[in-house]
């Protein structure tokens, strides 16, 4: 065995005094430096858990279109049909991110790809979930630059159309910035495969890249807060290689169609020491590592990097020893490493073996989540702003007086304003899959062979869920259910990315279990079960948290294409119909803090079962076939919604609404479960028919036509000086480091 490792290094392997206990008690003996680090990384918060699995449980994981449940797999898997699945998940590279924007973004979309395609599905999209401080800073700018790129590069070398998502810019975000990453594939369910390793001298494989320093305890970084001393940890963050990794996927899916293999995962957070854990755990079984046989890129790598190694582009397969000479010739084809580095044993211990000598050896099952990995429920306290903000009088703010003013403003917000200068640095349409590309309410690709498609977003105001985090969880699930539903899509299920500051501190865990407890609430009356996803704590900078932002990541099934529906006012002529009433309220809008600059007041409540209700109006108002384009209201309000309609074609609207509140709420309050849609005249009748089943308020407010957006007497300006404003704003940010 190795020398034993000294006390000291305890803490700055990230576990406490009291872990450091139970792992003697579990060893019966000090653990060598190699299981030291094993330990830390696998019991580390990024890859156990322990703060957050006890408050996931209460999450809704049935469903009986599940394929793969929350925790079961690489990734979640729903049924659509036709013998397909959807395999999808979202994961946070947001501390990598923050000390290098470039790589931390690209090897996000890396991994998460990975996590897909190791399922057996060939990936259709991504998607991001970005979240910034003020673009006003130039430090901000520099992370957001080198995030986009390397997204944009990542998946266009690739070859996989980004095809949507959310950027949000705070003040809370300035040093840790949000970079959440999502993927989708398609799969035949006989091609599903699992993330086990079983069958005692079946062989283990390491395939694809080699294995070097880059990302050592990148798990145990993921799981502590940034500061000053993170520039440091640069050796933390992964390189990424897409070249590489498209073959990695031809020639995994090649081993899968042709059944080669027991089980196969990603070597992600925490490398070999993850994926044969958690393999051996799921199969009851043990795995023999010898990290002599790794194939390495650097000299003399010791047992411990090369365990903690997060080298990208890698796969831990597991085969019987027949088939090794046909899996191993795949990998050969595509120019790839497929190296014996161990065998499935009996026993349930992870024994690693270096030239013969023993470097490790542990219980598989204790390393992993949901077996021996530490639960923690941390103490939970309300922060005392919360109840400051909900008691705010809105009364008190004053009318801004031009109104035209004030919503050209809110235009120009970057949080509002056309996020073009991102999505064009992606290739949205590889593939050729793609039916709506980023600009609308939700992405949507075609399903080949099929009539149907689905329809993809991510959502989450984290504004909304600093206020009122329960309620901001149920919004953010209730957006995204909306936007696949305006997009002609039945809300199937949810991927999550949990985001948040450090559980220890007792506000902190108070807004994480509120979230997930309104998280849970939506999604129980929404029928969209939870597959799956990330929890990232620790995001703060040395001066704040951030926003507490459980990222939603919904998959919608539209059961036709021709029921795909986008929010463009495809002609003049048409009736804008609003569903949906307008309610008096201010609270926590982008209105609010754009032109008054108050974050503040009581957030838009909403109503589950009325929402629900909602989304089953509009989806039916689709299927009938009298809906011409359709758009969510969400941030900025009616007015904005409307004019994000207008854009595409330079189409305006004359719009007249009876309402006696306040005039900012009736043009940028965000009341919750809304939406506009047009249709044809001569279709009034099938729309008020339809009204009269489901009994959603539903209103005729105006016509397209013309060049002018025109909302009562207090809008009336020129489409394309609108959307001037609204391309505009961020290029004009990011002229100083793009380039112009």
């Amino acid at each position: 065995m190795e020398p034993t490792v000294d006390l000291k290094l305890v803490k700055e392997h990230g576990l406490s005094e009291e872990e450091y206990q139970t792992i003697l008690d579990i060893l019966g003996r000090t653990p060598t430096f190699t299981e030291l680090g094993i330990f830390s990384v696998m019991w580390s918060e990024h890859c156990s858990y322990k703060n957050s699995i006890a408050q996931l449980k209460t999450l809704p994981r049935e469903g009986t279109a599940l394929l793969a449940k929350a925790g079961e797999e690489n990734a979640g898997a729903i049924d659509i049909g036709d013998g397909l699945a959807v395999v999808f998940k979202i994961e946070s590279h947001n501390h990598p991110s923050a000390v290098e924007p470039y790589q931390g973004a690209a090897t996000g979309v890396g991994g998460i790809l990975r996590d897909i395609f190791t399922m057996g599905a060939r990936p259709v999209a991504v998607l991001n979930s970005l979240h910034f401080g003020s673009l006003e800073n130039p430090r901000v700018r520099y992370l957001f630059d080198g995030v986009i790129r390397g997204i944009g590069d990542y998946g266009n070398c690739f070859g996989v159309p980004d095809i949507g998502g959310e950027i949000y810019f705070e003040e809370a975000y300035t040093g840790n910035p949000l970079v959440n990453a999502m993927a989708v594939g398609i799969a035949k369910h006989s091609e599903l495969v699992s993330a086990v390793s079983k069958g005692e001298g079946n062989i283990a494989l390491m395939v694809g890249a080699s294995t070097g320093r880059d990302g050592i305890h990148g798990a145990t970084f993921a799981s502590e807060e940034l500061s000053e001393k993170s520039e440091a940890r640069r050796p933390s963050v992964q390189i990424g290689d897409p070249f590489m990794e498209k073959l990695l996927l031809e020639a995994t899916l090649e081993i899968i169609r042709e059944k080669l293999i027991v089980g196969i995962q990603d070597m992600g957070a925490a490398g070999i020491t993850c994926s044969s854990s958690e393999m051996s755990a799921r199969g009851k079984s043990g795995m023999r590592v010898d990290i002599d046989q790794v194939p390495v890129r650097e000299e003399g790598m010791t047992p411990y990097e090369i365990m903690l190694s997060e080298s990208q582009e890698r796969m831990l397969v597991v085969c019987e020893p027949d088939k090794l000479p046909r899996v191993k010739e795949i990998f050969r084809k595509w120019g790839l490493h497929a190296k014996e580095i161990g065998e499935v044993i009996s026993g349930g211990n992870l024994v690693v073996r270096n030239n013969g000598d023993q470097a490790a050896e542990i219980p598989a099952n204790i390393l992993v989540l949901g077996g021996g990995a530490p639960v923690y429920v941390r103490p939970a306290k309300k922060p005392d702003y919360i109840d400051e903000h909900m008691n705010f009088n809105l009364m008190s703010v004053p009318s801004p007086g031009d109104w035209n003013k004030a919503f050209k403003t809110l235009l120009s917000s970057p949080n509002i304003a056309s996020k073009r200068w991102v999505y064009e640095q992606y290739d949205t349409s590889v593939r050729t899959s793609t039916a709506v590309r980023p600009g609308s309410s939700a992405g949507v690709i075609r399903i080949r062979k099929t009539d149907k498609a689905i329809a993809v977003t991510t959502d989450c105001n984290g504004r909304y869920c600093y206020l009122d985090p329960r309620m901001g969880a149920k919004i953010a699930v209730a957006e995204a259910a909306m936007n696949v539903a305006v997009s002609g899509a039945k809300p199937a299920a949810i991927t999550n990315c949990l985001n948040f500051g450090n559980p220890y501190d007792p506000e902190i865990y108070y807004q994480f279990t509120e979230c997930v407890a309104g998280m849970g609430e939506a999604c129980r009356t929404f029928d969209t079960p939870v597959t799956g996803g990330n929890v990232s704590f620790y995001n703060e900078d040395p001066e704040r948290a951030v926003y507490p932002t459980p990222v939603i990541g919904m998959v919608g099934i539209i059961e036709h294409t021709d029921h795909i529906t986008t929010i463009d006012f495809k002609a003049e002529g048409h009736d804008i119909f609003l569903i949906g009433d307008t309610k008096d309220e201010i609270g926590g809008t982008e209105y609010l803090k754009t032109v008054h600059g108050k974050i503040t007041g009581r957030i838009p409540e909403v109503y589950l079962e009325h929402h629900k209700n909602t989304i089953n109006m509009m989806l039916e108002l689709i299927k009938a076939g009298v809906v011409i384009s359709a758009q969510d209201v969400s941030d900025g309000g009616l007015a904005v919604a409307l004019a994000e309609c207008c854009f595409k074609n330079g189409i305006g609207a004359d719009v007249t609404i009876e309402s006696d509140i306040r005039p900012d709420a009736l043009l940028f309050g965000e009341t919750q479960s809304r939406a506009i849609f047009t249709a044809d005249p001569n279709d009034k009748e099938k729309v008020w028919e339809i009204y009269g089943r489901f009994g959603v308020p539903v209103k005729l407010i105006g016509h397209t036509g013309g060049k002018l957006l025109k909302i009562n007497n207090l809008i009336d300006l020129p489409v394309a000086d609108l959307r001037d404003i609204y391309e505009n704003a961020i290029p004009s940010y990011m002229g100083v480091v793009a380039g112009g």
